[in-house]
């Protein structure tokens, strides 16, 4: 009988590399609370009218990629492709917008049908956060500065860049986009497969098609620029500044439009030459009629979301990780003749419940070199050995398996004492 595999494009995470997904998703989670956002949890599955009427029914995603099926009860649902449209709906649903400000952040997997590369899965994961209820620039500004400060905790700052763009409001970009396809329209035969069929269905997404023959299209068409009302520029112009003042490096894409039908004004992806094809690592902007267009009252938005998936392999591939950041275990015990073990549960349990230490003890018994091997393929950082001798005087030997710094012999009081300084410290 043959095995059974994961689907196609759905990947395990194994116990050596989860320590890595933990420092990122620690270092997010840390991040997003230092500037006042909680977390909020929504299931995987919605009702797929939600997605339609949110991201667009001609979108790329809902005609192709959405994981759709109807239920015993003859509902339509949708393992959700993307974050924000639940929580929206979320938010709304349990009354938490409306006159109100919240910032909200969430992780977890969403599911797209789509070819699986490196970087590109069929389920992937998300770090996203939105915030309601707030329409100046100064909001989108400090989204972008969070993010900002995400890289450079990460170590990553130098291998990201920001690209930013104003999309204007629906009706600048309704009188844009008429003019954009009239002007194709004269051209459609030069233009690339995706883009003719994107012609009639979701005209921006043309503007940042891959393809060098259709760019060159592209390059005397009407600019979005020219449709967008003084409100819009100086919306714009105020972030720039904002960012500015920050020290946030930006690049201008008057190309930029992102791929969902809701957003407005304020649309930002940083990308990466670090990870082949596959180059945005975090994309967002702002959705001031998302609310309403759900059916909840008007409310401004604005949020971003990240690849988790992208981003934990950047990080792998500068080796930027602390070693200590993804430590699993602290301390290896090693208990080698008779009657060491039942006082390695004693000191284990100590170290677990006052000192807060991560402790593996040595099981099933074996030689004191074979107990010093398993000691070093654990990772801890400290290996407290207990022999017969060191039984008999009430002592432990600590050797720290991660420098040439030798090994001290303690009383077993103290040495509890030592590694739980020692850990404060690193820590």
């Amino acid at each position: 009988m043959a095995k059974i595999q994961a689907i196609r494009g759905m990947n395990d995470l194994l116990p050596t590399e989860s320590p890595v997904w933990q420092y990122f998703e620690r270092t997010v989670s840390d991040l997003l609370k230092a500037y006042g956002y909680r977390e909020i949890r929504m299931p995987i599955v919605e009702q797929t009218e939600l997605f339609c009427r949110s991201i667009g029914e001609v979108t790329d995603i809902v005609e192709k990629e959405m994981y759709t099926f109807t239920d015993r009860n003859g509902d339509s649902l949708s393992l959700r492709p993307e974050g924000t449209a639940s929580c929206v709906r979320a938010a709304d649903q349990h009354g938490l917008l409306f006159n109100q400000t919240q910032r909200l952040w969430y992780a977890g997997p969403m599911f797209r049908h789509e070819r699986p590369q490196k970087g590109r899965y069929r389920q992937f994961h998300q770090i996203g956060a939105e915030c309601f209820g707030l329409a100046g620039p100064d909001i989108d500004a400090e989204l972008i500065i969070l993010t900002a400060g995400l890289w450079k905790k990460l170590g990553i700052q130098s291998d990201v860049t920001l690209q930013i763009n104003t999309l204007g409001l629906p009706e600048e970009r309704a009188a844009f986009k008429a003019d954009l396809v009239a002007y194709l329209s004269k051209h459609v035969d030069q233009l690339d497969e995706d883009s003719q069929r994107r012609l009639e269905s979701n005209p921006l997404r043309i503007l940042d098609s891959k393809n060098e023959t259709t760019q060159q299209v592209l390059n005397d068409a009407p600019l979005l620029e020219d449709y967008l009302s003084e409100e819009t520029r100086s919306h714009f112009s105020s972030v720039l500044d904002y960012l500015k003042q920050a020290g946030v490096a930006y690049s201008v894409n008057p190309r930029l439009v992102r791929g969902l039908d809701y957003y407005s004004k304020t649309v930002f992806e940083w990308v990466t030459e670090s990870l082949g094809a596959q180059g945005t690592v975090c994309a967002g902007g702002r959705y001031d009629g998302l609310v309403e267009q759900l059916g909840g009252k008007a409310t401004p938005g604005i949020g971003f979301a990240m690849g988790v998936e992208r981003l934990v392999l950047m990080l792998k591939e500068l080796d930027v990780v602390p070693a200590e950041a993804i430590r699993t275990v602290d301390v290896f015990i090693v208990a080698a003749g008779e009657g060491t073990q039942q006082k390695a549960f004693e000191l284990a349990s100590t170290l677990r419940e006052e000192g807060g230490l991560r402790v593996l003890q040595n099981m099933g018994g074996g030689s004191f070199k074979s107990q010093m091997k398993k000691a070093d393929k654990s990772g801890a950082r400290v290996a407290l050995i207990l022999g017969e001798q060191e039984l008999e005087n009430g002592e432990v030997v600590i050797k720290d398996l991660t420098a040439e710094a030798g090994q001290r012999t303690l009383g077993q009081e103290d040495a509890v004492i030592h590694l739980k300084k020692l850990f404060d410290n690193q820590g």
